[in-house]
Protein backbone atom coordinates (compact mmCIF):
# COMPACT_ATOMS: atom_id res chain seq x y z
CA UNK A 1 0.00 0.00 0.00
CA UNK A 2 2.06 2.76 -1.72
CA UNK A 3 1.55 6.53 -0.09
CA UNK A 4 2.89 8.21 -3.09
CA UNK A 5 0.31 10.54 -4.08
CA UNK A 6 -0.09 11.60 -8.21
CA UNK A 7 -0.52 14.47 -9.44
CA UNK A 8 -2.14 17.43 -8.13
CA UNK A 9 -5.71 17.40 -8.44
CA UNK A 10 -8.68 18.01 -6.48
CA UNK A 11 -9.59 14.44 -7.05
CA UNK A 12 -6.67 12.35 -6.64
CA UNK A 13 -6.20 10.60 -3.04
CA UNK A 14 -3.37 8.75 -1.74
CA UNK A 15 -3.69 6.11 -4.42
CA UNK A 16 -5.30 7.62 -7.34
CA UNK A 17 -8.37 8.84 -8.22
CA UNK A 18 -10.59 6.89 -5.65
CA UNK A 19 -10.56 7.18 -1.94
CA UNK A 20 -9.38 4.01 0.34
CA UNK A 21 -10.99 4.21 3.75
CA UNK A 22 -9.92 2.22 6.06
CA UNK A 23 -11.92 -0.02 8.12
CA UNK A 24 -11.43 -1.15 11.85
CA UNK A 25 -13.36 -1.73 14.88
CA UNK A 26 -14.17 -3.29 18.58
CA UNK A 27 -13.72 -7.22 18.44
CA UNK A 28 -17.09 -8.26 17.96
CA UNK A 29 -18.63 -4.74 17.09
CA UNK A 30 -19.09 -5.97 13.78
CA UNK A 31 -17.21 -4.26 11.49
CA UNK A 32 -17.64 -7.38 9.30
CA UNK A 33 -21.05 -6.30 8.88
CA UNK A 34 -20.26 -2.68 8.08
CA UNK A 35 -17.96 -4.22 5.97
CA UNK A 36 -21.44 -5.30 3.34
CA UNK A 37 -22.59 -2.21 4.04
CA UNK A 38 -19.99 -0.34 2.22
CA UNK A 39 -20.21 -3.27 -0.31
CA UNK A 40 -23.87 -2.77 -0.96
CA UNK A 41 -23.05 0.84 -1.73
CA UNK A 42 -20.31 -0.06 -4.61
CA UNK A 43 -17.50 -0.05 -2.63
CA UNK A 44 -14.50 -2.71 -3.43
CA UNK A 45 -13.70 -4.26 0.21
CA UNK A 46 -10.58 -5.54 0.75
CA UNK A 47 -11.13 -8.67 3.40
CA UNK A 48 -7.41 -8.28 5.19
CA UNK A 49 -8.35 -10.55 7.77
CA UNK A 50 -9.01 -12.86 5.11
CA UNK A 51 -5.94 -12.62 3.80
CA UNK A 52 -4.11 -13.19 7.04
CA UNK A 53 -5.74 -16.71 7.30
CA UNK A 54 -4.61 -17.06 3.62
CA UNK A 55 -1.06 -16.03 4.36
CA UNK A 56 -1.06 -18.99 6.73
CA UNK A 57 -1.34 -21.21 4.17
CA UNK A 58 1.79 -20.08 2.21
CA UNK A 59 4.69 -22.11 2.02
CA UNK A 60 7.36 -19.31 3.09
CA UNK A 61 5.44 -18.74 6.07
CA UNK A 62 4.83 -22.51 6.88
CA UNK A 63 8.44 -22.45 6.62
CA UNK A 64 9.16 -19.67 8.54
CA UNK A 65 6.59 -21.03 11.17
CA UNK A 66 8.11 -24.25 11.93
CA UNK A 67 11.43 -22.99 11.60
CA UNK A 68 10.47 -20.91 14.66
CA UNK A 69 8.37 -22.74 17.14
CA UNK A 70 8.77 -26.07 15.31
CA UNK A 71 6.46 -28.91 13.67
CA UNK A 72 4.02 -28.80 16.87
CA UNK A 73 2.33 -25.66 15.59
CA UNK A 74 1.76 -27.60 12.53
CA UNK A 75 -1.18 -30.32 12.02
CA UNK A 76 -0.42 -34.14 10.28
CA UNK A 77 -1.05 -33.03 6.53
CA UNK A 78 1.37 -30.14 7.25
CA UNK A 79 -0.66 -26.92 7.37
CA UNK A 80 -0.40 -24.94 10.23
CA UNK A 81 -2.72 -25.68 13.50
CA UNK A 82 -4.17 -22.42 13.72
CA UNK A 83 -5.30 -23.12 17.62
CA UNK A 84 -2.05 -24.26 18.81
CA UNK A 85 -0.27 -21.47 17.04
CA UNK A 86 -2.82 -19.29 18.55
CA UNK A 87 -1.64 -20.69 22.28
CA UNK A 88 2.23 -19.90 21.43
CA UNK A 89 1.63 -16.33 19.94
CA UNK A 90 -1.41 -14.86 22.05
CA UNK A 91 -0.20 -13.52 25.41
CA UNK A 92 3.11 -13.09 24.24
CA UNK A 93 3.91 -10.00 22.85
CA UNK A 94 7.44 -11.29 20.97
CA UNK A 95 6.28 -14.09 19.66
CA UNK A 96 3.25 -12.51 17.87
CA UNK A 97 5.45 -9.82 16.55
CA UNK A 98 7.39 -12.61 14.83
CA UNK A 99 3.94 -14.47 13.27
CA UNK A 100 3.36 -10.51 12.40
CA UNK A 101 6.61 -10.13 10.61
CA UNK A 102 5.41 -13.33 8.51
CA UNK A 103 2.52 -12.89 7.65
CA UNK A 104 1.80 -8.71 7.21
CA UNK A 105 4.50 -8.29 3.95
CA UNK A 106 2.19 -11.31 2.11
CA UNK A 107 -0.99 -9.24 3.36
CA UNK A 108 -0.01 -5.79 2.38
CA UNK A 109 1.71 -6.96 -0.90
CA UNK A 110 -2.12 -8.11 -1.93
CA UNK A 111 -3.96 -5.25 -0.84
CA UNK A 112 -1.70 -3.10 -2.69
CA UNK A 113 -2.29 -5.40 -5.90
CA UNK A 114 -6.10 -4.80 -5.32
CA UNK A 115 -6.12 -1.55 -4.71
CA UNK A 116 -3.97 -0.44 -7.50
CA UNK A 117 -6.17 -2.45 -9.65
CA UNK A 118 -9.57 -0.59 -8.58
CA UNK A 119 -8.09 2.50 -8.72
CA UNK A 120 -8.59 2.15 -12.73
CA UNK A 121 -11.36 -0.56 -13.14
CA UNK A 122 -14.74 1.69 -13.86
CA UNK A 123 -17.14 -0.40 -11.77
CA UNK A 124 -15.43 0.73 -8.16
CA UNK A 125 -16.07 3.68 -7.20
CA UNK A 126 -13.91 3.78 -3.64
CA UNK A 127 -12.52 1.10 -1.71
CA UNK A 128 -12.22 -0.33 1.88
CA UNK A 129 -9.77 -1.93 3.69
CA UNK A 130 -11.33 -4.59 6.60
CA UNK A 131 -8.58 -4.84 8.80
CA UNK A 132 -8.96 -5.33 12.41
CA UNK A 133 -5.03 -4.78 12.83
CA UNK A 134 -5.39 -1.65 10.96
CA UNK A 135 -2.81 0.08 13.28
CA UNK A 136 -1.15 -2.50 14.01
CA UNK A 137 0.14 -3.20 11.34
CA UNK A 138 1.27 0.28 10.40
CA UNK A 139 -1.36 0.04 7.24
CA UNK A 140 -3.39 3.02 8.63
CA UNK A 141 -1.17 5.50 6.95
CA UNK A 142 -2.24 4.82 3.73
CA UNK A 143 -5.59 5.20 4.02
CA UNK A 144 -7.99 8.36 3.26
CA UNK A 145 -10.57 8.09 5.80
CA UNK A 146 -10.56 5.86 8.85
CA UNK A 147 -13.89 4.68 10.22
CA UNK A 148 -14.35 2.84 13.67
CA UNK A 149 -17.16 0.27 14.58
CA UNK A 150 -18.07 0.39 18.09
CA UNK A 151 -20.54 -1.09 20.52
CA UNK A 152 -21.68 -1.10 23.98
CA UNK A 153 -18.93 -4.31 25.57
CA UNK A 154 -21.84 -6.18 26.72
CA UNK A 155 -23.12 -6.10 23.14
CA UNK A 156 -20.21 -7.01 21.89
CA UNK A 157 -19.61 -10.17 24.76
CA UNK A 158 -22.83 -11.09 24.23
CA UNK A 159 -22.47 -11.79 20.10
CA UNK A 160 -18.91 -13.52 20.69
CA UNK A 161 -20.05 -15.96 23.53
CA UNK A 162 -23.19 -16.60 20.88
CA UNK A 163 -21.38 -16.57 17.82
CA UNK A 164 -18.03 -18.71 19.53
CA UNK A 165 -18.39 -19.22 23.01
CA UNK A 166 -15.97 -16.43 23.88
CA UNK A 167 -15.73 -15.43 28.06
CA UNK A 168 -14.90 -12.32 29.20
CA UNK A 169 -11.35 -13.55 29.81
CA UNK A 170 -11.22 -14.61 25.77
CA UNK A 171 -12.27 -11.06 24.91
CA UNK A 172 -9.46 -9.60 27.23
CA UNK A 173 -7.17 -11.63 26.15
CA UNK A 174 -7.68 -10.95 22.33
CA UNK A 175 -7.79 -7.26 23.08
CA UNK A 176 -4.80 -6.93 25.15
CA UNK A 177 -2.97 -8.85 21.65
CA UNK A 178 -4.46 -5.27 20.09
CA UNK A 179 -4.15 -1.18 20.35
CA UNK A 180 -6.27 0.16 22.94
CA UNK A 181 -9.55 0.83 21.83
CA UNK A 182 -9.64 4.37 22.62
CA UNK A 183 -5.83 4.96 20.75
CA UNK A 184 -7.97 3.57 17.81
CA UNK A 185 -11.12 5.47 18.46
CA UNK A 186 -8.99 8.95 18.83
CA UNK A 187 -7.17 7.89 15.53
CA UNK A 188 -9.89 7.48 13.04
CA UNK A 189 -11.94 9.89 11.60
CA UNK A 190 -14.94 8.55 12.54
CA UNK A 191 -17.44 6.36 14.82
CA UNK A 192 -19.87 3.69 13.39
CA UNK A 193 -21.96 2.76 16.31
CA UNK A 194 -23.34 -0.48 15.95
CA UNK A 195 -25.90 -1.29 19.15
CA UNK A 196 -29.51 -0.92 16.74
CA UNK A 197 -29.18 -3.44 13.95
CA UNK A 198 -27.93 -3.73 10.15
CA UNK A 199 -30.42 -1.12 9.00
CA UNK A 200 -29.81 1.85 11.41
CA UNK A 201 -25.88 0.84 10.57
CA UNK A 202 -26.41 1.16 6.93
CA UNK A 203 -28.05 4.69 7.22
CA UNK A 204 -25.50 5.83 9.33
CA UNK A 205 -22.70 4.13 6.81
CA UNK A 206 -24.70 5.78 4.24
CA UNK A 207 -24.73 9.45 5.97
CA UNK A 208 -20.99 8.84 6.45
CA UNK A 209 -20.60 8.10 2.71
CA UNK A 210 -22.62 11.78 2.17
CA UNK A 211 -20.52 13.56 4.65
CA UNK A 212 -17.47 12.47 2.83
CA UNK A 213 -18.42 13.20 -0.41
CA UNK A 214 -17.45 9.65 -1.55
CA UNK A 215 -19.47 8.56 -4.85
CA UNK A 216 -21.44 5.44 -4.53
CA UNK A 217 -22.30 2.74 -7.28
CA UNK A 218 -24.66 -0.51 -7.22
CA UNK A 219 -23.62 -3.32 -4.83
CA UNK A 220 -20.98 -5.59 -6.41
CA UNK A 221 -21.02 -9.59 -6.92
CA UNK A 222 -17.60 -10.47 -4.89
CA UNK A 223 -16.80 -7.14 -3.35
CA UNK A 224 -16.55 -8.30 0.17
CA UNK A 225 -13.45 -10.20 -0.44
CA UNK A 226 -11.73 -8.09 -2.63
CA UNK A 227 -12.72 -9.83 -5.79
CA UNK A 228 -12.39 -7.51 -9.31
CA UNK A 229 -15.68 -6.27 -10.05
CA UNK A 230 -17.43 -7.09 -13.02
CA UNK A 231 -17.57 -5.42 -16.41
Amino acid sequence: MSNQQAPNSAHQFKHGPKPVIGLVGGIGAGKSTAAGCFALRGGLVIDADALGHEALRQPEVLAAAAGRWGNGVCKPDGSLDRRELGRVVFGNSDERRALEGMVFPWITARCAAAIESAMTHPAVPFVVVDAAVLFEAGWHANMDRIAYVDAPRDVRLARLAARSGWTEADLAAREAAQWPADEKRARADEILVNDAGPVELQEHVDRLLGKWGVRIGPAVEGAARGAPAPE
